[in-house]
């Protein structure tokens, strides 16, 4: 599996509304927050690569890793896989990828 880096993937989140809460973005509170799955690419030490990220905000991105809530697996997958999906849309509307 690759491991691919991408700046402009990871800073585009600077500024953007979190894709899973909708909260206002600022550039100290939306990141880039790549998926914690195995069959993704995730290992010890190992991010997968940087197109396997969603914008979330601070609060939603603990949820996430497990540091706030009592979510199960299932939940927290959830709400990465929906947010992973606006995320990768704005790309395409925002220019940020474009297809040829």
């Amino acid at each position: 599996m690759s491991h691919y880096r991408n700046k402009k993937l990871l800073q585009a989140a600077r500024g953007q509304a979190c894709t899973a809460c909708g909260a206002a973005g600022r550039e100290d509170v939306v990141v880039a927050c790549h998926a914690n799955s195995v069959a993704l690419g995730k290992g010890t030490g190992i991010k997968v690569p940087d197109y396997y990220v969603a914008y979330l905000c601070a609060f939603c991105h603990d949820l996430y890793d497990g540091r706030a809530g009592k979510l199960t697996k299932e939940e927290r997958d959830e709400i990465w896989m929906r947010a992973y999906l606006k995320t990768v849309a704005s790309w395409f509307t925002r220019g940020i990828v474009v297809v040829p």
